[in-house]
């Protein structure tokens, strides 16, 4: 969600506040203020709709969420042809790739753990309704190990299960592509779930730990990213099957084999474009004007970035007061330095 309609539906709030405090009804005016905004929110599909009305807490923390997992994107590709950048419908999880391609899948993934993520964090953090610590983790006694549960446990079952069903929800039709982003949104899902982490807190006189309280917190989100930039790269390509003639896909199958998918691999259907050149139809931004490095025989070199067409060089020159000396007194006294800089971008 970016600054600008954050900004927007802060506005909405006051003006419903300052309505609010004239009319004293104060779930009429949520409701109304609710509608408006739901229904200026461009690409969700009709469920989410309907969730985004009764939860407009929510909405807000899936809009962060959704924008954690981008900014993730941005970060894991930035060195790369393809940067996180997309043509498509414009929808609160930002512009979709057109293509089921490798970067769609991991698109999918990464925004899905992003809003698994905040919608747990904002239950830990008491921000939303209806949830908050994981009651089931509360006061028990692990024999085994030797410590009890205590603190404020993420309560990563409910982040998981209000995810997919608003996450979910815009897969409509039943198609492959369908079928392939469910499954990515899933993956994401069960990649944040398998990297909860346990932390404890020892208790005793002088530092000793007679007891042991423990609780779970959420990973780092970069840490995701990282794992899920690993899957990207092992990405598996599948095709959809039919449970019978003329009827809608059933399920994917790993192409040219039998076997299914694994639970935590990214699929794709379609081979990606070489984002090259600007394509609508792909989604393909292309690479000119990129900068990239002359000298570097990585994705982000200019050779490869470029893809042959050549770069071109710009010359910068940078002043700025350096090796400055307090002189008694009072003032400073220093010297001006200067450096010249080469930036490279695609032609």
């Amino acid at each position: 969600m970016s600054r600008k309609t954050r900004r927007w539906i802060f506005h909405i709030f006051l003006c419903l506040g300052i309505v609010y405090l004239k009319i004293g009804g104060f779930s009429s005016v949520v409701a109304l203020g609710a509608s408006i905004i739901c229904n200026k929110i461009p690409g969700l599909a009709p469920r989410q709709r309907t969730i985004c009305q009764s939860r407009p807490d929510a909405i807000i923390v899936i809009g962060e969420g959704a924008q954690m997992g981008i900014n993730e994107c941005q970060f894991q590709f930035k060195n790369g042809r393809w940067n996180c950048s997309a043509l498509g419908e414009m929808t609160v999880f930002g512009k979709e790739l057109k293509v089921g391609s490798k970067e769609a899948a991991f698109t999918y993934a990464i925004i899905s753990a992003g809003v698994a993520h905040a919608i747990t964090a904002a239950c830990t953090q008491g921000n939303l309704s209806g949830c908050g610590c994981d009651k089931e983790k509360q006061g028990f006694y692990n024999q085994e190990e030797g410590w009890k549960w205590g603190g404020c446990s993420a309560d990563i079952r409910y982040g998981l299960s209000f995810s997919k069903v608003f996450v979910d929800a815009r897969e409509i039709r039943q198609n492959a592509r369908t079928l392939m982003n469910l499954h990515n949104n899933e993956v994401g899902r069960k990649i944040l779930e398998k990297n909860m982490r346990l932390e404890c807190k020892c208790h005793g006189v002088s530092g000793s730990c007679t007891t042991k309280t423990c609780w779970t917190t959420l990973p780092k989100f970069r840490q995701l990213g990282y794992m899920l930039k690993e899957k990207y790269n092992q990405a598996v390509h599948v095709e959809a099957i039919r449970a019978s003639r003329n009827k809608r896909p059933k399920f994917l199958k790993v192409k040219s084999t039998f076997r299914k998918p694994q639970d935590t691999d990214l699929v794709y259907i379609e081979k990606s474009p070489n984002y090259c050149e600007a394509d609508p139809v792909t989604g393909s931004m292309g690479t000119q004007g990129r900068m990239c490095n002359k000298t570097a025989q990585q994705p982000n070199g200019c050779d490869l970035m470029c893809c042959g067409r050549g770069y071109n060089t710009h010359q910068y020159s940078r002043v700025w007061q350096c090796n400055c000396k307090f002189l008694w007194c009072c003032y400073v006294k220093c010297n001006t330095c200067s450096e010249r800089t080469e930036v490279y971008t695609c032609k």
